[in-house]
């Protein structure tokens, strides 16, 4: 996916930052996860996983991913086994977003991979990929931003943000994120 130039193509002025195939392709992918998967219960994770695979994602076979959960661009998710993409979260990835096994995003979480230059005249819109480590936990409506990494089993608080890597088996919390303490293993 290749973000468009936006001195050329003028997002501000309402232009696109996307190709018409991209748009189109993330239409698709909106009006299907609406229609036939957002209203499903807990036990059709088969059924969301499937239609996930079907617009690109890789997705282990014990990844769980709720009804709830939105997904910007299913061809840049990967999950690893038994990761899980909690109700409400938003997976806004304009670049790759990985999460390991057993990586756990929880209810309202935020995983954003896309940004904008502030000091480019034009806002130019750029993404970096996010990666979410085996046994890793993004606590409930905690924010992660571009480029970030987020180490094996480390732990991102409630309403926690991170636009910094988390070290492995470490526990952050707050706006912006501290470092609490080192996790047991």
């Amino acid at each position: 996916m290749t973000i468009l130039d936006a001195k050329r193509h003028r997002p501000l002025d309402g232009g696109p930052s996307f190709s018409l195939g991209n748009r189109i392709y993330r239409a698709a992918w909106n009006i299907t996860w609406l229609f036939l998967a957002s209203w499903t219960p807990p036990g059709l994770n088969l059924w969301r996983r499937l239609l996930l695979v079907l617009f690109g994602a890789k997705i282990a076979r014990t990844a769980f991913i709720y009804a709830s959960a939105r997904i910007w661009y299913p061809r840049h998710l990967e999950m690893g086994a038994n990761a899980c993409l909690g109700p409400r979260v938003n997976c806004y990835n304009m670049a790759m977003v990985r999460l390991g096994a057993y990586a756990l995003a929880s209810q309202g979480a935020h995983i954003c991979a896309g940004t904008h230059d502030i000091d480019d005249p034009n806002f130019q819109l750029r993404a970096e990929p996010i990666t979410i480590g085996d046994r890793a936990w993004i606590a409930a409506d905690a924010f992660v931003g571009p480029g970030v990494t987020v180490g094996e089993g480390a732990v991102l608080g409630a309403r926690g943000v991170a636009f910094k890597d988390l070290e492995p088996w470490t526990i952050y919390v707050g706006n912006p994120m501290a470092k609490v303490r080192q996790r047991q293993r």
